[in-house]
């Protein structure tokens, strides 16, 4: 049973105001939801992607590797890669080469790999074209690729690329290394007891090298990342915070028209704690139920968006889980309804404090 008695007239304005206000929570909650959960999203992907796909250690030339055009000294030389593959503490060392090219005035971006499941592929691994070669020169599965003068039967096709304008081409490293002289780019290995040992083992041992293990791969992409989701939490809190201040202008709104029905309250027995209880709890009650709709509508958007976007990003295996995960869901929701709760704490105290003489007389 209602704990007012409201005039048909002001309850349907009431109702009209309260549902506009919680538009303003569910379109807050909904852009929080949304912007933090693809930047978290893309964050656990990555760092999941990353302790799958790599060996324990990563070697490189330590003055950055080759990457796209980087200077031929940026390779590792033969002594040094004779070196690392005699190292009792590695195991399981694997070698890749990455070079630029260009084939009919396209430039290419050649990666010679020996773990295809950094890959997603429609097709089987080998020789794999990125689809914008696939369509630029019509290319499918067995159609030939030329590069640097050798022919190659394409085997598969991938979603994914550089996005720089260069067209991809992954092939398996025994085949790419001749391609680019035998020039080694990385090595990647398991290591025997302790990554961080072997890491600096590696270092020591041989000059002119640079070891990362995976936590420091994921260190680096939490780096990356937290500063980007501060950024963007600041950004989609506002539009937060907007609906939560607009609870306190309809709270007040709302006091004000319920003054007389306050009145009788208190004058039946209704004490000034039952009174502000009651307030702040409409007010949570927008908040809770705004987050929860609002969540729901950022979920079934972010579904949307993995649905149609994922396979472009090669992230087809990416799942709603990554992007919602359980402390993100408890954050927003406690969140806006401890907010919604401290919007109304004012209008509440006012409603509290209202003298029941004054408060029958109001009109």
């Amino acid at each position: 049973m209602s704990i007012y008695r409201l005039s048909f007239k002001n309850l349907k304005r009431r109702k009209l105001r309260s549902a506009l206000t919680m538009l303003g929570i569910i379109i807050g909650v909904a852009t929080l939801v949304l912007l933090m959960g693809a930047g978290t999203g893309m964050q656990s992907y990555m760092k999941d992607q990353t302790e799958t796909m790599m060996g324990d250690v990563s070697i490189y030339n330590s003055s950055g590797g080759a990457y796209m055009g980087s200077s031929g000294d940026s390779y590792l030389n033969p002594e040094t890669v004779s070196k690392i593959k005699n190292m009792s503490q590695l195991y399981d060392v694997k070698e890749e080469t990455q070079f630029t090219t260009e084939m009919n005035r396209t430039p290419l971006y050649v990666l010679g790999i020996s773990n295809w499941d950094q890959v997603k592929i429609n097709g089987t691994p080998g020789v794999v074209i990125d689809q914008s070669l696939a369509d630029k020169f019509g290319y499918k599965i067995g159609s030939t690729i030329t590069i640097k003068e050798q022919e190659f039967t394409i085997t598969g096709i991938t979603q994914q690329g550089t996005g720089m304008g260069m067209g991809i081409v992954f092939l398996d490293v025994d085949k790419a290394l001749p391609l680019n002289e035998n020039k080694v780019s990385s090595i990647t290995a398991s290591a025997r007891g302790d990554p961080e040992a072997a890491k600096k083992d590696v270092e020591s041992q041989v000059p002119g090298t640079m070891a990362m293990t995976q936590s420091d791969f994921t260190k680096q992409i939490d780096d990356m990342m937290n500063g980007i989701m501060l950024f963007i939490g600041a950004i989609a809190s506002i539009g937060l915070i907007v609906g939560v201040i607009s609870i306190v202008n309809i709270m007040l709104v709302n006091v004000t028209e319920r003054t007389r029905e306050i009145g009788v309250l208190k004058a039946i027995g209704f004490t000034n704690r039952e009174v502000l209880g009651s307030i702040l709890m409409e007010a949570g009650l927008l908040g809770f139920i705004g987050a929860l709709i609002g969540l729901i509508l950022a979920a079934a958007l972010l579904q949307l968006a993995i649905i149609f976007f994922g396979p472009q990003l090669g992230m087809e295996d990416i799942t709603l889980i990554y992007m919602l995960p359980p402390w993100l869901i408890l954050a927003v929701v406690g969140g806006a309804t401890i907010l919604s709760i401290l919007a109304g704490l004012y209008p509440a105290w006012r409603a509290s404090r209202l003298n029941v003489v004054e408060a029958l007389r109001y009109d």
